[in-house]
């Protein structure tokens, strides 16, 4: 039995290391590009809330209440959701490059609260020393915020990879590719129980090196 499982994986290993290197590409891409919108924005709702160093509550609300709606789609939702706007910015709702734009806009918000719990876990007394000294809002954000917020922004930038990681398998439903493409379509459709299990557990290795990395990171970056 083990031979025949071995020649059955054996005869998918070009689909399986496709639909590996289609999870990594997705991933990888949306959480830089959600790092990238989210990121900006986290530090927004941080500075411009209540007593902080550009108080805008005006702004503040608003920006929160969408990053609010935006996290409280459930993903296969947004997805569906989305299609008109990932047909207007890639061309097309179909394969892995059609599925970042949904996964992206699914993981900005996210990025963007992670980075406020961050940021809001710096010492208040940093920030005052440095307004003390004359410095203003760009070398604050520069120099204090980001730098001390660093080993937290790394730990929630992994959360988030590991959730896209998630996100993109549902994606393979509606034909994002990926591992969970593969598993659908092989594993589900075929009714393929190696298939299944063999996607499971390269999902569960990519999390846990995801995660491992993710600790190193942050422990390196650590000035405690």
């Amino acid at each position: 039995m083990s031979n025949e499982i071995l020649s059955h994986l054996a005869n998918l290993s070009p689909e399986l290391i496709k639909a590996t290197w289609e999870t990594l590409y997705m991933t990888m891409v949306s959480v830089i590009l959600a790092s990238v919108l989210g990121i900006p924005l986290g530090i927004i709702l941080v500075i411009t809330d209540k007593g902080h160093i550009k108080e805008n509550l005006l702004l503040n609300r608003v920006l929160g209440s969408i990053v609010n709606i935006f996290r409280s789609y459930p993903f296969i939702i947004l997805l569906l959701a989305l299609v008109p706007f990932t047909r207007f910015v890639v061309g097309t709702t179909i394969g892995t490059t059609a599925a970042i734009v949904p996964l992206t806009v699914a993981s900005a918000p996210f990025v963007a609260r992670m980075v406020e719990t961050s940021l809001k876990e710096v010492n208040w007394g940093v920030i005052e020393a440095s307004l003390a000294m004359g410095a203003n809002t760009w070398q604050i954000i520069r120099k204090v915020l980001l730098p001390e917020a660093l080993p937290g922004i790394i730990l929630g930038t992994t959360i988030t990879a590991i959730a896209v990681v998630g996100y993109s398998a549902m994606a393979g439903v509606v034909g994002g590719g990926g591992l969970g493409d593969l598993a659908v379509r092989y594993g589900y459709m075929r009714f393929d129980s190696v298939i299944m299990v063999t996607t499971v557990v390269i999902l569960i290795v990519m999390v846990q090196i995801m995660q491992t990395l993710g600790n190193i990171l942050a422990e390196k970056f650590n000035k405690n």
